[in-house]
């Protein structure tokens, strides 16, 4: 239950983060509960993707994709992603996963969730890839058609040498996956 109360409690409060744009953060705030830690009493691997999840959706919902994918028939997808944890997130600390649209590239948009300990330390860090599916034409959507249906004219920076490696990297995985059947 409490997954989608923390859903809900962001769905609630994303007006009064105001719109995103380009090169901003979504900041959540967030305490590691009992039922997020694993037997070493710290926050769990799997609790890292679903509380990214929720900084991916709210900036979704803060940009207005949301709205224009279930008017368009679109979905918006993550494709993959790679963690790193650098430090314990333990019971009770508290914590902000801080979100962000890094770049694009064709149809591939590179997400980042930085988890920042309340004494400004990063915890971990997770970069994603995800697209934006449209169901009617069966196709991956180019991110500038996607950044022109929402009204905007941002341009994407170059992906960096490790946003690079990171590409790279998923593209192999898809490929191996594909091959195995």
């Amino acid at each position: 239950m409490y997954v989608w109360g923390r859903l809900a409690r962001m769905m609630a409060t994303a007006g009064s983060r105001g719109s995103y744009q380009m090169g901003d953060e979504s900041r959540l705030a967030f305490r590691c509960l009992p039922t997020d830690i694993d037997f070493n009493r710290h926050l769990n691997n799997a609790r890292y993707m679903m509380l990214a999840d929720l900084g991916r959706i709210d900036i979704f919902i803060r940009a207005g994709l949301i709205r224009l994918a279930r008017t368009n028939g679109w979905a918006p997808m993550i494709g993959g992603l790679q963690s790193a944890y650098v430090r314990e997130i333990k019971l009770w600390r508290r914590f902000e996963v801080v979100s962000s649209i890094e770049t694009w590239e064709d149809s591939q948009v590179i997400g980042k969730h930085r988890f920042v300990l309340d004494n400004g330390e990063t915890a971990a860090l997770i970069m994603t890839t995800a697209g934006v599916y449209d169901r009617n034409a069966r196709r991956f959507l180019d991110i500038d058609e996607v950044v022109a249906a929402l009204g905007r004219s941002a341009q994407p920076r170059p992906p960096s040498e490790a946003e690079r490696a990171f590409m790279a990297s998923h593209q192999n995985l898809r490929d191996q996956a594909k091959r195995t059947g």
